[in-house]
């Protein structure tokens, strides 16, 4: 809708022209003139009125045929048509509504009439630009909205395929717009555990491999749903072994009694298929070993491979308690051990001289949980 409306006068006759642009003109409306109906259809497309006062019987196209070029030009906007002509019997008004003008007025045209009637028709143009402009923000919004869901769904697709080969947390960072920042070379409180099975070189040594692949997808399994639990991040797979770091990339709180009551967990899992394993005559138990100190955390690996890595002291001493560990033993330092007192059942064991440590190191022993902690 144009400020002020736009109208087209359209007659052959300018005396006609005349006495309507003169009556409209007091309203301040923005007026122009065609003299015939090829004039009309080409002012219409030039100056894309709000409203044309048509005439009807015009030399070359009459009122009607304009009508209905207009109103089928689906280039052009909505633009309301008033039929100006001293054909006042009934078939004609309804010829000139179905060629798809709005409204009718009778020569001589009446003053009041003719005002009364351009507003109510410019009052249908601006609720039909209205609903234009409501329709475009719509779609507009839907493909907005479309675009958003179609992102999400991909973002979802992508991180479920990384998950297959990383740890979830790494596989959303990954997926994510801050992933290269979180995941460059960072030092962070950390605790680690690591786990293997006692006795897998003998068993794997005098088995099929088909029976071992068997043992491993089994035991992966169980353990994976447990860290996946307590969202623990995988650093790596070493056959049996598993390295598992929490607190990192993302933090979380109590890592350390996280890592235990997972560690509780994992114990009871392999406890139940070493129970199965026994019976197909297979001699398999399960030590796990748990540190909590600094680290130095990020990717390492070359370019297409790479893989999220924990470095220092922490991550050597988790390995080497789980190396001491007995069957069934969950073995943690003095750190770990500080930090879940409260809540769980440990005992000393004996002060370990292990290897890559200058000065004996002590052993804790987790029987049971006191209570089961929320994570």
């Amino acid at each position: 809708m144009h400020d002020p409306p736009r109208i087209l006068i359209v007659d052959d006759n300018e005396a006609n022209r005349d006495i309507l642009a003169t009556r409209l003109a007091t309203q301040g409306y923005d007026l122009s003139e065609a003299a015939d109906g090829e004039e009309a259809i080409a002012a219409a497309k030039a100056l894309l009125p709000d409203l044309i006062l048509l005439d009807v019987m015009m030399p070359k196209l009459n009122g009607f045929e304009v009508c209905r070029r207009l109103k089928s030009d689906t280039s052009l906007p909505f633009m309301s048509i008033i039929l100006v002509t001293s054909m006042g019997d009934t078939k004609d008004i309804v010829a000139g509504l179905d060629a798809g003008a709005d409204e009718y007025l009778t020569k001589p045209v009446d003053q009041a009439a003719l005002l009364a009637r351009v507003r109510s028709v410019l009052r249908l143009k601006a609720l039909q630009d209205r609903v234009v402009a409501q329709a475009a923000d719509l779609a507009d919004w839907n493909r907005t909205l479309e675009q958003r869901v179609a992102e999400q769904v991909s973002e979802i697709e992508r991180i479920g395929r990384l998950k297959r080969f990383l740890p979830p947390q790494i596989a959303k960072l990954v997926a994510s717009s801050d992933h290269e920042r979180m995941l460059e070379s960072h030092r962070r409180q950390v605790t680690v555990l690591f786990c293997d099975l006692r006795g897998f070189t003998a068993f794997s040594e005098t088995s099929e491999p088909e029976e071992v692949i068997l043992v491993l997808r089994e035991y992966h399994t169980a353990l994976g749903v447990l860290v996946d639990k307590f969202e623990g991040t995988v650093e790596r797979f070493v056959g049996d072994g598993l390295l598992v770091i929490f607190n990192d990339p993302l933090p979380c709180p109590d890592p350390s009694m996280r890592a235990v009551q997972m560690a509780v967990e994992m114990r009871d899992a392999v406890a139940k298929l070493a129970v199965k394993w026994n019976r197909a005559g297979h001699d398999i138990g399960f030590g796990i070993g748990i540190a909590h100190g600094y680290a130095t955390l990020g990717t390492v690996g070359y370019e297409g491979q790479f893989q999220y890595s924990v470095t220092g002291k922490v991550a050597n001493l988790a390995s080497r308690l789980c190396d001491e560990a007995k069957n069934g033993q969950i073995l943690i330092d003095g750190n770990v051990f500080n930090a879940v007192e409260t809540l769980a059942d440990a005992e000393f064991t004996e002060e370990l001289s292990l290897k890559g440590f200058s000065r004996p190191v002590k052993a804790f022993n987790v029987r049971s949980l006191k209570s089961i902690h929320s994570t």
